[in-house]
């Protein structure tokens, strides 16, 4: 039986406490589309923020012949401290208002102040707890096969921004003419400029209420960042401009000078680990026994002779309340000690959850014309000891079950990068790649594009890839759709950052949504093919949601309470 399922998969190819936020979408189809943020304050005016993005084919085709009038970056003096680099950007900013700039009608401008001392880039964030201003975290895997460096010396290894000095969100699917919008902002010469942020698993899905302010992508270019160094740290500002999105120079600078005299310069070192949060209530969708049924029927369809099914990737959310507000950043800080080997992220638009989450899978990275992938597939627990974690890798490499559904996300992984590449490389073929809690079955592949232009194609077909969805894709969505009810949202999605001459995204799986006063999801899939069991699937589902629930623990007096009434 298990030839017959490979031989079927072979032959088928802002803002005080005293302010709230309303988002009101403008624009019909064939306009410009653009979002306004309405900042409620007594005897104050309201506040425009710039949505990138625009509707219509006719609008784009205007768009991507030209490019923003200016793409600069300008480095000041390296300082001492974080205080004495926001005093220098705001030095800088009162010099910027007389700047000729002005009198173009679109730009983007970026300031950085490289700072001697090394701060951690969460820390700082951690610091800006008290704005309402949509955030962003992003720290890339230490094992990155090109890690971005600062002037050919010191290493980039996590970037923190707060504020947004454009963004880009619409509720239609993410298309070549979003990644046009996006990219007309981006340049080679300044490598830094990133427009960070994540796309829904399935954009045609009815979106729930908790992910509705992500729209069905959501970008952010920081008004403010902090970027921790290998050797040092760097403060930055970006101003973004475009009179035809209704949004001048003198809107930008305006807007950038609030959100930079909201944010602190006084950064506080926060412990890394924090004591378990008690939660009141905890609920799976689905249940144990929907969870089996779900499987046993996903099993019948793979096993159909007509079917065309053979691997389907089930999901589960775990809804948690707890007795006091999650902290989304104390508990990235927690993944962030256990996870040198994985990619680190946090996204939060205005007014909405924290998308956190801690994945080990990388879904491209492009430097150039260079592009890497990975296939990642089977999961086993670690040993307690080294022989039993040797052992459990051993049954990992010659699982059969596991071994079909590597070789499906591996191979289709080839046939899209060479698609697109004069050339792919897989090499290794097939190893263990070991993290903290569990262990996976891994292989790199590379290739070199015929053109950068194809990094749109790259990034709408490896997503979704058989490791968060299925194969063959359009048959594994349909049973998912059918199977779920709830909304995956931006779980499973490519979650990274597009820049000038490189980009990188991870795929958003190990993640959790994080809402204060509502609780947290957390979410987790896990690969069904002929072979599988229901029983040690959710036994998988609680592996890899072990790294969020290790920092809960159920109030069991306040259960006890309820259930003597």
């Amino acid at each position: 039986m298990a030839m017959a399922t490979v031989h079927k998969w072979l032959t088928h190819f802002y803002d005080t406490k005293k302010c709230s936020n309303i988002l009101v979408p403008l624009g019909s189809k064939g306009q410009q589309s653009m979002y306004f943020l309405h900042y409620h304050r007594p005897h104050h005016r309201c506040y425009l923020s710039m949505n990138g993005c625009r509707e219509g084919q006719h609008q784009h085709a205007r768009t991507r012949n030209n490019p923003v009038g200016t793409i600069e970056t300008r480095t000041l003096a390296a300082v001492a401290s974080p205080a004495m680099a926001m005093y220098s950007l705001n030095m800088a900013i009162s010099e910027l208002k007389s700047d000729a700039l002005f009198g173009t009608s679109s730009g983007i401008v970026r300031l950085q102040v490289p700072i001697e001392e090394q701060v951690e880039a969460i820390d700082w964030l951690h610091s800006q707890n008290h704005l309402l201003l949509p955030r962003c975290f992003f720290f890339g895997r230490k094992q990155c096969s090109s890690p971005c460096c600062i002037n050919g010396e010191e290493k980039l290894v996590s970037v923190a921004g707060v504020g947004s000095a454009v963004f880009f969100s619409q509720p239609h699917p993410f298309s070549y003419w979003d990644w046009i919008s996006i990219r007309r902002f981006l340049s080679e010469r300044c490598p830094l400029i990133r427009a960070y942020g994540a796309i829904r698993f399935n954009a045609k899905a009815k979106v729930s209420s908790e992910w509705l302010a992500f729209g069905s992508f959501y970008f952010m270019i920081p008004q403010v960042e902090f970027i921790e160094l290998e050797g040092g740290s760097m403060l930055t500002i970006t101003i973004a401009w475009d009179n035809d999105l209704s949004w001048s120079w003198e809107n930008a600078i305006n807007a950038l000078q609030e959100t930079l005299c909201k944010v602190s310069s006084s950064i506080v070192k926060f412990p890394k680990q924090t004591p378990p949060t008690l939660i009141s209530s905890s609920q799976n969708i689905p249940s144990k026994v929907d969870w089996d049924l779900a499987v046993n029927r996903a099993l019948q369809m793979i096993g159909q002779n007509d079917s065309l099914l053979t691997k389907v990737v089930l999901a589960r959310s775990t809804r948690v309340v707890p007795t006091v507000d999650i902290d989304p950043l104390a508990w990235l800080s927690c993944l962030k000690v256990e996870g040198e080997n994985a990619y680190q992220f946090l996204l939060q638009p205005p007014n909405a959850p924290a998308f956190i989450g801690n994945t080990p899978e990388q879904l491209f990275h492009r430097k150039c014309l260079h592009i890497t992938s990975e296939a990642l597939a089977g999961t086993r627990a670690r040993g307690a000891s080294q022989a039993l974690d040797l052992q459990i890798e051993l049954d990992l490499l010659t699982s059969p079950k596991d071994d079909i559904e590597f070789t499906i996300v591996r191979e289709t992984i080839r046939r899209k990068l060479e698609a697109v590449c004069e050339k792919v490389v897989i090499k290794p073929e097939k190893m263990i790649r070991k993290l903290s809690r569990i262990q996976h079955l891994y292989s790199q592949l590379s290739g070199r594009l015929r053109s950068e232009e194809d990094e749109f194609e790259i990034l709408s077909s490896l997503h979704p890839s058989p490791a968060v969805c299925g194969f063959p894709t359009e048959e594994a969505q349909l049973l998912i759709a059918d199977a779920e009810v709830f909304d995956r949202g931006m779980y499973a999605g490519p979650v990274g950052w597009f820049g000038g001459g490189e980009s990188e995204f991870a795929v958003g799986i190990r993640s959790a949504l994080v809402e204060k006063d509502l609780g947290a999801f957390i979410y987790a899939g896990t690969g069904i093919v002929e072979g599988s069991n229901p029983y040690l699937e959710w036994d998988e589902l609680e592996l890899k949601t072990s790294q969020f629930t290790k920092l809960l623990k159920l109030d069991l007096l306040r259960r006890q309470k309820v259930d003597c009434k």
